[in-house]
């Protein structure tokens, strides 16, 4: 018996790990996760990160409708947004909460949320957070920048006071969209997102 035990260790550590799902940081440089992944769309469409991105990239961000600081920060959230979408960086916002989806989360409230606040680029449901596991995303509002050739090259909050916007002193996304669109390297990468945790249910 103990010899089958320690024999079988192995195959239930590996069957464990197969199961598991990604929770390392992506790396800088690293691919889209999941690019051909089908995700409702508030409009009712199927929509993938692949057909998202355009010629110059991809901005993913994690959002909701519950959170205080997503609410807080709306209006920035709106302008970097356009913003990327001037730029010709496809937008998406995803919505991992799958533990709030009865209690404000629900594709209807995503769908009424997203009416009221104007948006013009998608915003999906990420069901059972698959993406947000992928992702390695823990926050809302966090966002993932893409190059051009779906390259991550930044990752982190819009700006540096999601708090108070007069007391702004570096808008990060901003600063990487424009410094990747210039085809110069991105100064900072990575900075630290400040929001409510996602829900993963």
């Amino acid at each position: 018996m103990k010899k089958f035990l320690v024999a079988a260790l192995p195959l239930a550590i590996f069957l464990l790990l197969a199961l598991k799902p990604f929770t390392g940081e992506l790396p800088m440089g690293a691919d889209i996760p999941y690019p051909d992944l089908k995700m409702k769309d508030i409009k009712g469409k199927e929509i993938s990160l692949k057909e998202v991105k355009q010629k110059n990239g991809l901005l993913v961000m994690f959002s909701c409708n519950t959170c205080p600081v997503v609410r807080g920060y709306q209006s920035r959230m709106k302008e970097i947004c356009k913003y990327a979408l001037d730029n010709n960086i496809g937008v998406i916002l995803l919505n991992s909460n799958e533990g709030l989806r009865s209690d404000g989360d629900s594709f209807s409230d995503m769908k009424q949320y997203a009416e009221e606040q104007g948006y013009g680029w998608y915003y999906a449901v990420d069901e059972k957070s698959k993406m947000a596991n992928a992702f390695d995303a823990n926050r809302t509002p966090e966002c993932f920048l893409f190059n051009k050739d779906g390259k991550l090259s930044y990752h982190g909050a819009i700006d540096d006071n999601p708090r108070n916007s007069t007391g702004v002193k570096r808008h990060h996304l901003k600063e990487a969209i424009d410094e990747m669109n210039a085809g110069k390297e991105v100064t900072i990468k990575t900075t630290r997102s400040v929001g409510c945790g996602i829900k993963r249910g």
